[in-house]
């Protein structure tokens, strides 16, 4: 029967439908139904034909995959079904009523018309479909996301000698002119040059005298194409990017090369050459520009970490050289392992260095003076790369983390034996280690030996896992998005310790379990599904949901970075569409899901 008008005003609530247009969703009501569900009834199951979208109006359902681990817990407002609807397969997993229910039917044509008709429809569910983002070549960018924001300017009768004062001061080649009427003009060095040197013109005159006024303009939203042609075919170096009459950035031939030559590889040839930290220093601080342009080029989220962290690994290596070449050869071999986001390969737009020291069982007291001298050269290189110090100490220059190999096993026989709380938080990081520089054969039995210890330790891993748990996703009441409530931050999320951290701990938790041999998050999901050990339903899931908000996390920081703000990890929800917040918020409930089922004992197959 058609929905009755209170669910029609609940349908009117629900994202993508509040979007259509009265007319278009009384037209959708027609076609939908209202059902009643009691406590234990089954909507669907494994293998069933499912022939309507389902949105939940009261009530609850518990979604499970094909050896009955709960993938999620469904309320209000929250639809199932689309994942067999949109792929033509039968049900990969099975919905069952938890708490009476009031679901609203919407049949596969309907929804099929919605999204061939309604772009909000269709957007919303394009975004569930597994396809990744397009790659986008850099000429195809708007001009938008190349520019240099806030450029530097006068008014019109700033005399031609502060003007030039101004420019040298910043180091830029351009100045624009404007007045309360918005932009007028721009004068540039050769325009200094042509115009004011070789002429012989007086320097206190106002710039406006010398200024270009009929000067090639483009908006925000041309394409990095345009202005290469404009530039090659009018023999122009600068084009101010305008809206209306407001100057809103620039671009250069400069800011074209540096984006066209800008790479990772480059970055990781330069520090590779470098002769000192502080040379090096001026290449890693081209890191941020390296994000937005990674980002905005449609790059994966993995892909853009994997780039970055390669370029702290080749910063790590080159230090190891340089600190050797001072030092004179080790006396003994030795091993450099990155913990944290470098040792699982995740580093983003902002990161302290976690790194520690295997010594051979070979030194002796007279040679800790060397390594405590190289630890000190490298962490204090790295800081000055912009890695900054670790404020736990968790750095090799801590005589702690710089021992010989029996007391690294000692270690971790310790920690897997009694796992108190700071055992556990050490083990959770030391579990994410990966050989950086030096004898890797320091490494790789004691590597095999300590997951073969720690997943035969149910205590161990019990202990694990509820340190594991205690990153919660940001979910309030009915799982709806909870933000932070005092402080700085108030009213944001924080997107690395209530949104990928979690998906960190899981991953770590798989590992261990499986003794899985990646430090990736992303491959350890992969491994622990490949292995048979989480259920396909359940890792494509938890892939995706990972996904989503690493994705978000970066696109966040890019912005930042573009707006000259220092790249953090905390977000205000309301800068999100409604479409975004939703799958961000069914994100944050896989995650929590898959939190709960390992923290039961469902989380892995047998």
């Amino acid at each position: 029967m058609p929905l009755p008008p209170p669910l029609i005003q609940f349908l009117a609530s629900v994202h993508p439908y509040d979007t259509l247009s009265s007319a278009d969703l009384e037209a959708l009501a027609d076609l939908c139904e209202a059902k009643s569900y009691a406590v234990g009834e089954t909507v669907f199951a494994l293998g069933d034909k499912v022939t309507d979208l389902i949105i939940i109006n009261e009530g609850e359902i518990e979604i499970t995959d094909e050896v009955d681990v709960q993938l999620s817990i469904l309320g209000p407002r929250n639809s199932f079904g689309e994942r067999a609807l949109l792929r033509g397969e039968l049900a990969s997993r099975t919905a069952t009523v938890t708490a009476q229910a009031t679901l609203i039917l919407m049949p596969a044509a309907t929804l099929f018309a919605l999204i061939e008709k309604q772009p909000a429809v269709s957007k919303f569910f394009d975004r569930r479909r597994p396809a990744g983002r397009q790659k986008k070549d850099l000429t195809t960018l708007s001009v938008g996301q190349l520019m240099t924001h806030d450029p530097v300017t006068c008014t019109p009768d700033t005399t031609i000698r502060d003007a030039a004062a101004m420019m040298h001061e910043a180091q830029i080649s351009s100045i624009c002119i404007t007045d309360v009427e918005g932009f007028k003009g721009i004068v540039t060095v050769r325009d200094m040059t042509g115009r004011v040197v070789a002429r012989g013109a007086d320097i206190s005159g106002p710039v406006s005298e010398v200024m270009t006024t009929e000067c090639l303009t483009l908006g925000p939203k041309a394409l990095v194409t345009d202005v290469l042609h404009l530039m090659v075919e009018r023999g122009i170096g600068h084009i101010p990017v305008v809206e209306g009459t407001d100057i809103l950035g620039i671009v250069t031939q400069t800011d074209l090369t540096r984006a066209q030559a800008m790479s990772s590889a480059d970055l990781v040839r330069r520090v590779a050459r470098s002769k000192d930290a502080g040379t090096m220093a001026r290449a890693t601080a081209e890191i941020p520009q390296l994000l937005v342009q990674l980002v905005d080029t449609g790059n994966r989220h993995e892909v853009i970490t994997r780039l970055i962290t390669d370029i702290a690994d080749t910063a790590t290596r080159r230090l190891l050289t340089l600190a050797e070449a001072q030092l004179g050869s080790a006396p003994v071999p030795y091993l450099w392992l990155a913990c944290g986001s470098q040792g699982r390969q995740e580093q983003a737009g902002v990161s302290d260095q976690d790194n520690c020291l295997i010594l051979s069982d070979a030194v002796t007291d007279a040679d800790l003076p060397y390594f405590e001298a190289l630890a000190k050269y490298v962490c204090d290189g790295l800081d000055a790369c912009g890695y900054f110090h670790c404020p736990g100490e968790m750095m090799a220059s801590n005589p702690r983390w710089r021992q010989p190999l029996k007391v690294w096993r000692g270690y971790f026989e310790g920690w897997i034996k009694k796992p108190n709380p700071e055992a556990q938080m050490l083990a959770s990081v030391m579990f994410d280690l990966r050989p950086i520089g030096g004898d890797e054969s320091l490494w790789a039995k004691l590597h095999e030996d300590t997951l073969k210890a720690a997943s035969a330790n149910s205590i161990f891993t019990a202990h694990m896992i509820a340190n594991a748990l205690k990153h919660q996703p940001p979910l309030g009441l009915l799982r709806g998005l909870a933000t932070i409530r005092s402080g700085e931050h108030r009213n944001h999320l924080d997107l690395k310790h209530n949104g990928v951290v979690p998906v960190v701990d899981l991953g770590r938790i798989y590992t261990l379990q499986g003794q899985l041999h990646p430090a990736n998050t992303r491959a350890r999901i992969e491994a622990a599904i490949m292995a048979g050990f989480l259920s396909r339903s359940g890792g494509a899931d938890l892939l995706d949901a990972y996904d989503l908000i690493a994705t978000t996390r970066l696109e966040h920081q890019a912005s930042q970075i573009k707006a000259g703000e220092k790249p953090g990890n905390h977000l205000d929800p309301s800068s999100l569409s409604d479409f975004e917040r939703s799958h961000l918020r069914d994100a944050f409930v896989v995650v929590k899901t898959m939190q709960s089922a390992v923290g039961s004992g469902k989380g892995a197959l047998g």
